[in-house]
């Protein structure tokens, strides 16, 4: 398996043989609006993409956790073919059919694509009413012969639902959200350096890979504080935080 963080929740990744890519955001650099009720002006995405998106035109399969639009945007509708296959949470389906994406299928619990077992997983994006604004979220973990588990968390913050993936699946990589979005008043939506801890210290055989950071303005977690509190912790934890682009 390798995977690359293009940016924000966007990944690509090589899998049993399979071109898979998740979350996709290609907008340039401040294309779109600032995150609204959040605590500064900046226009997203605060950073460029780190290559030109024909990069990641032709994947086998795109991975959709859910419909926000640092996950999937009107760039990567215009840039990617609508013949791609779209896997997504049961009731995004027909939103994605809209843009014209012929070949679009929920997961309800699991499903085969080629060779590779895919289960969906639940999360919480945040707590109480901002928690169910912001609607349902997914995650996906991926299994196939000879390669190793991997769980997208998605955006979602530290929860049971969190917990009940790492226990069932007992993932050997774990892809976190850790921007610590948060709006104006309100927790946390997406995981903290805390919540971060928390993965780690419930699940200390799987390697961590935290992403979601450093290009939304309403992101207040930055790669440089992560590592800062992995740091000062009293404990050495399994945490990758890749840079854009970057391969793991």
């Amino acid at each position: 398996m390798k995977i690359q963080l293009i940016r924000n929740a966007t990944l690509w990744l090589e899998y049993a043989g399979v071109k898979i890519l998740v979350d996709p955001m290609f907008s340039d650099a401040g294309a779109n609006p600032p995150i609204i009720n959040s605590n500064n002006d900046r226009r997203n995405p605060l950073v460029p993409l780190p290559a030109e998106v024909a990069a990641w035109q032709h994947p086998d399969l795109m991975l959709v956790t859910h419909l926000h639009l640092d996950h999937f945007d009107e760039a990567a509708v215009t840039h990617l073919s609508k013949s791609t296959p779209v896997l997504c949470q049961p009731g995004n389906e027909g939103q994605i059919q809209s843009h014209g994406f012929t070949d679009v299928e929920p997961i309800d619990t699991t499903l085969t694509w080629k060779e590779i077992t895919i289960h969906r997983t639940d999360g919480q994006h945040g707590t109480g009413e901002i928690g169910q604004w912001m609607g349902q979220v997914s995650g996906f973990v991926l299994q196939a012969a000879n390669e190793p588990t991997l769980y997208i968390a998605g955006d979602t913050i530290w929860c049971d639902d969190v917990v009940q993936a790492l226990d069932a699946y007992h993932p050997d990589v774990t892809v976190v959200n850790a921007g610590g979005a948060q709006f104006v008043t309100g927790d946390p939506i997406t995981m903290n350096e805390a919540d971060v801890i928390a993965v780690c210290e419930h699940a200390p055989y799987t390697q961590v890979v935290a992403v979601h950071m450093d290009a939304i303005n309403h992101c207040h977690v930055t790669r440089a504080k992560l590592r800062e509190e992995l740091a000062e912790s009293e404990k050495t934890y399994n945490v990758l935080i890749p840079e854009d682009g970057e391969w793991i």
